[in-house]
């Protein structure tokens, strides 16, 4: 996206071994018309093309027709050729990362009223480290477990996940500032929130060994802290590893009769296929 596409060669590799007499080119957008004259192009003489700053719209089929001449050595006589060549160019996003969080929690007993109230305190907490990076915390959850430790007996633990998440209000300011690199300031976000939280827990681990005299109720077990990532894609834009293979991580536009109306990576397949271009958020 808002880069420029690479060089599309109007013949195959053959032919661009051997000579070739009077070539003549003619590229054709998706959309029907002929490229040449066209402001968001760069065509060569020889008869390469760059589309230029794409976007979703710009996605499709990509025809050139290659005419040429063949002259007999020996009768000198001219013979006019014509081959056809079809490129299809795909718009697409780096994906969004987003990291999956798990962490657990020793309790006194899983009735505990304090355990709510604990939980609430947390996730306050952990949004005020991560705010200034607009990112938060969300799809937060915990339940308690009983919970047979070797040589300890039996335990109480609150095992609690949530998602660090770099969609917090205010996101599209920064991201409008730096709209051709977006999902890269946007990872880079999200990866700093991730790291500043998995310091505080390794703290409570410092702070439960060094700081406490009397171990609270509700304390961080040791080492419990685990993350994953969790890719998703810009509305429009979906994963698609059989089409794209090479490119099987990228967010790549919906095709037309698909769509993607939020943050997954798929694009679902419109029921009543009225739509008919690329990068559709709805049907």
């Amino acid at each position: 996206m808002f880069t420029n596409s690479p060089f599309l060669v109007c013949m195959d590799l053959a032919r661009s071994q051997e000579e070739v007499i009077d070539p003549k080119y003619m590229w054709i957008g998706p959309d029907g018309k002929n490229l040449e004259g066209q402001m968001y192009v760069n065509l060569t003489e020889t008869g390469k093309l760059m589309v230029m700053g794409f976007k979703e719209s710009m996605s499709g089929a990509y025809t050139c027709s290659l005419s040429h001449k063949i002259i007999e050595v020996t009768t000198q006589e001219e013979r006019e050729m014509f081959e056809a060549y079809k490129f299809m160019v795909y718009a697409y996003r780096e994906a969004d990362h987003a990291y999956q969080v798990f962490v657990r929690f020793t309790t006194k007993e899983c009735e505990l009223a304090a355990n709510g109230q604990f939980f609430e305190e947390l996730q306050k907490i952990l949004n005020n480290i991560i705010s200034d990076l607009t990112c938060h915390i969300t799809e937060s959850s915990y339940k308690c477990h009983s919970v047979k430790i070797p040589k300890q007996g039996l335990l109480h633990e609150l095992f609690v996940t949530f998602q660090v998440n770099p969609f917090a209000p205010g996101w599209e300011a920064v991201c409008h500032r730096v709209p051709y690199d977006c999902e890269d300031v946007t990872n880079m976000r999200v990866e700093e929130a991730r790291d500043r939280i998995g310091e505080f827990f390794s703290r409570q681990t410092y702070a439960l060994k060094h700081e406490f005299q009397t171990v609270p109720t509700i304390h961080y077990v040791d080492n419990s802290f685990s993350v994953t990532r969790m890719d998703s894609c810009r509305p429009g834009f979906g994963k698609n590893d059989l089409t794209h293979k090479d490119c099987a991580s990228c967010c790549v536009v919906c095709d037309p009769g698909t769509y993607s109306s939020n943050n997954e990576v798929t694009c679902r397949i419109c029921t009543r296929p009225r739509v008919k271009k690329y990068g559709a958020r709805s049907c």
